[in-house]
């Protein structure tokens, strides 16, 4: 297998003239922006580890140069990459075409959490990240697992995914996993389950289908100026109001790959 083949297909097919205008690393999220006016969002993990391997000015560079980025180690660095894929990727314009909307998704503040209640009823689901509020919107409908690599009371330890997710009907993994590179291994784990890609960093591209995702339900900002501000200053909650949450699986025409 190789971890890093879904990382350059969506490195690859973004235009070698797109640059990075702006950019920012808040306590929470970090951020980038393209000529085109796309504004992509990653999580901010202040793992350092090792150097930076980008020495110049990531505003000014070529957006496809800084999403490459998500490959490094350094995972401050890596959160640009990321932002930078996701800059691309989450353009509304683009976003909007790369899946069929959830049947189940109605509002735009609807969370994936929100969208599937009724689907995972009676299921095995295994959630990787604690989301707020997670043991009350599905602790009673399903047998509930939530693995987290910082835990709280009743949580796995992030390395139970290796036993605990082939046994699963749904997994739902944060995007941030695309940052700190466990999306590839989590993706592996989860072949036999409907897998779900979640948060503000989800990707939103019809290559992420490709590689075996169900459903993506991520964010699209739509006002880059006031998430900008919610980078910067650290408001979760100010964040969400710069765009909206939304939901896809894969088209009927992808339905075969998996």
């Amino acid at each position: 297998m190789d971890n890093w083949k879904i990382y350059d297909d969506l490195i690859d097919c973004i235009p070698d003239d797109l640059i990075v205008t702006d950019c920012a690393a808040g306590i929470y999220w970090t951020s980038v922006e393209s000529s085109e006016g796309g504004f992509g969002i990653a999580k901010t993990i202040p793992v350092q580890s090792v150097p930076f391997s980008f020495q110049g000015d990531i505003k000014g560079a070529s957006l496809k140069q800084i999403a490459k980025l998500s490959k490094s180690w350094n995972f401050v660095e890596a959160a640009f990459g990321a932002a930078a894929i996701s800059a691309f990727h989450n353009f509304s314009a683009r976003a909007v075409d790369c899946g069929d909307k959830h049947p189940r998704k109605a509002d735009k503040n609807q969370t994936a959490f929100d969208v599937y209640h009724d689907e995972i009823k009676g299921c095995k689901v295994a959630v990787v990240g604690h989301f707020p509020n997670l043991e009350q919107k599905f602790g009673s409908i399903c047998d509930l697992t939530i693995l987290e690599r910082d835990p709280q009371i009743g949580d796995l330890p992030d390395p139970a995914c290796e036993y605990i997710l082939s046994e699963q009907n749904y997994v739902f993994i944060t995007g941030c996993t695309l940052v700190n590179k466990t999306f590839p291994r989590l993706l592996e784990l989860s072949r036999n389950a409907k897998t779900v890609i979640v948060g503000p960093s989800t990707i939103l591209s019809p290559i992420m289908f490709d590689h075996g995702v169900h459903g993506l339900s991520g964010f699209i900002v739509r006002d880059a100026r006031s998430c900008g501000t919610a980078v910067c200053g650290g408001t979760v909650r100010n964040l969400f109001d710069a765009g909206e949450m939304v939901s896809f699986i894969r088209s009927v025409q992808r339905m075969g790959i998996k």
